[in-house]
């Protein structure tokens, strides 16, 4: 076999793995998907209980006749993908991990632990802070003579998007630490676009948050902090290698 059919081969095996890896990460989406309906009641009600603090809370209202049935399994496919984000993590660092060199493998399994305690961290943040703070200025907006009356659909909705959303940025250092494990970044690149980064936050948060300038900032600082942490992180990874 000359070197370019066994090059082919090495590529196509690489792909044979890929599929695999999809179709495990796949399958634990399903998985928890189907835990998460088993407790779906539980779910919901803990997805309604910050309107329920609310100065004026809202009615939320079912506007279709097979309105609940979507949102129960939405929300558990959802609560699917939460549930499989360790297994996620660490397929993609499984997948990555031919191209590591031994002291960077041997950080994969604490990987996986704190790519989901950040992911955690961002959905508490987003259900302690952002969303309280969101639904308060949106439904103060409104007039004594039109009642707030949600769609239940788009209230999930935005629920679930400010959730899954500050989980996903909360996953920065973990991101940078990969990239910066395979070479994309460096910490002279991030530094170097430092400013540059904090414009795309202020429009980012602009985008994810009511607007208003209170808000922007509560969610502009972690991003800040967390793109430092990522630097540091960047940081780290080269100084290993």
């Amino acid at each position: 076999m000359n070197s370019h059919e066994s090059a082919q081969m090495s590529f196509l095996d690489h792909l044979e793995e890929l599929r695999w890896r999809l179709i495990k990460s796949i399958t634990a989406i399903l998985i928890g998907g189907i835990v998460s309906f088993l407790f779906i009641e539980d779910i919901l009600q803990f997805l309604i209980f910050p309107i329920k603090n609310l100065s004026n809370p809202p009615d939320l209202q079912v506007l279709k006749v097979q309105g609940m049935f979507m949102i129960k399994w939405g929300v558990a496919l959802l609560g699917g993908v939460v549930l499989a984000v360790p297994v996620l993590t660490y397929q993609l660092a499984k997948f990555i991990g031919p191209g590591l060199h031994n002291n960077e493998k041997k950080v994969m399994f604490p990987l996986v632990f704190f790519s989901y305690f950040a992911f955690l961290i961002g959905i508490v943040f987003a259900f302690v802070v952002l969303i309280p703070y969101s639904l308060n200025f949106f439904t103060s907006m409104g007039m004594i003579e039109v009642k707030n009356n949600f769609s239940i659909n788009y209230y999930f909705s935005f629920i679930t998007m400010l959730l899954l959303g500050s989980g996903v940025i909360f996953e920065l250092p973990i991101i940078v630490f990969i990239l910066s494990s395979i070479g994309i970044l460096t910490p002279a690149f991030m530094r170097h676009y430092r400013r540059h980064a904090l414009v795309f936050i202020l429009i980012l948060s602009a985008f994810i948050t009511p607007p208003d300038p209170i808000s922007l900032v509560f969610m502009s600082i972690p991003l800040a902090i967390l793109y430092e942490i990522s630097i540091g992180v960047s940081w780290m990874v080269k100084r290993n290698k």
